[in-house]
């Protein structure tokens, strides 16, 4: 199978609640347009795990590889954060197990079928409607990426 992959993040990648001490969140939200002055306080601590995982025994993360989703910005090397006990519905961001591969892409019901569809055009869908080999593992709430530098030259 091409396309974006998941891999499951080893038990000690976890993140683990009770070792979670929180990041500052400041209250002044950072502009993106023109520099406001800075407010040098912190709001509260923010617990990226908190923030993350609503259901923690449904909860698992893993890495992506490829670029199937690169038009659903899932990047190559992010870590995703996949909940089970959310309902798959049309539209969703899912991992699936495809013939004992996982997979990350679209679900898409369409004229009574399911559909893997990928967000890129190079990669085909896959109708998984009459695979015996081929269950939703949970559904894609966050992917987690590095902010990669822009090209300044290009201005």
């Amino acid at each position: 199978m091409s396309g974006t992959k998941a891999y499951p993040v080893s038990g000690a990648e976890r993140l683990d609640p009770d070792a979670a001490r929180g990041e500052p969140l400041y209250l002044s939200p950072v502009t993106a347009g023109f520099p406001s002055p800075a407010e040098d306080y912190v709001d509260r601590r923010l617990d990226l795990h908190e923030y993350l995982v609503k259901n923690p025994a449904a909860t698992f993360f893993l890495w992506a590889s490829g670029d199937s989703m690169i038009g659903a910005d899932i990047r190559d090397g992010d870590l995703l954060v996949v909940d089970r006990s959310v309902e798959p519905a049309h539209g969703s961001v899912v991992i699936a197990a495809v013939e004992g591969e996982l997979t990350v892409k679209y679900l898409a019901r369409k004229d009574g079928r399911i559909l893997l569809v990928p967000a890129n055009e190079e990669y085909p869908e896959l109708d998984i409607t009459e695979q015996e080999d081929a269950v939703v593992w949970g559904v894609v709430l966050y992917a987690i990426h590095k902010v990669t530098p822009g090209a300044l030259g290009a201005r």
